[in-house]
């Protein structure tokens, strides 16, 4: 007899749950510490901006997205051995390079102020 065994739907609920909980505080401390650098415009906000305080939401997010993204797998059929073999190597690359641009925008905004992210000038 073949043996399926059940799809970790919870596992989805608890990883979106993690990830849009954590993507709210990302953005909410993100807003916080811009608006901070604007009405000061001090390279320690800005660098403030690298430490902890953003990189635990973040961290919080990139864990929620893999826990999603291996039980959506798993969902699929996938063994839970692969789905995470899949998963994990794939979100923390994508957070990698979302945290490299994230930190070249900053270092942008802390160059050239927010004319350097200006995007309608190239229209």
């Amino acid at each position: 007899m073949y043996y399926l065994p059940e799809p970790p739907y919870f596992l989805i609920v608890v990883g979106l749950f993690a990830g849009m909980t954590s993507g709210i505080a990302f953005e909410a401390t993100l807003k916080q510490k811009v608006g901070e650098w604007s009405k000061n415009r001090s390279t320690r906000t800005l660098a403030e901006m690298k430490g902890s305080q953003l990189q635990l939401p973040f961290l919080g997010m990139v864990g929620g997205v893999a826990i999603f993204l291996s039980a959506g797998l798993e969902v699929f059929g996938f063994p839970s051995w692969l789905s995470y073999v899949i998963s994990i190597p794939l979100t923390i690359f994508i957070g990698l390079l979302i945290w490299w641009q994230l930190r070249n925008v900053l270092g942008q905004l802390e160059r050239g102020g927010s004319k350097a992210l200006d995007l309608d000038m190239f229209t």
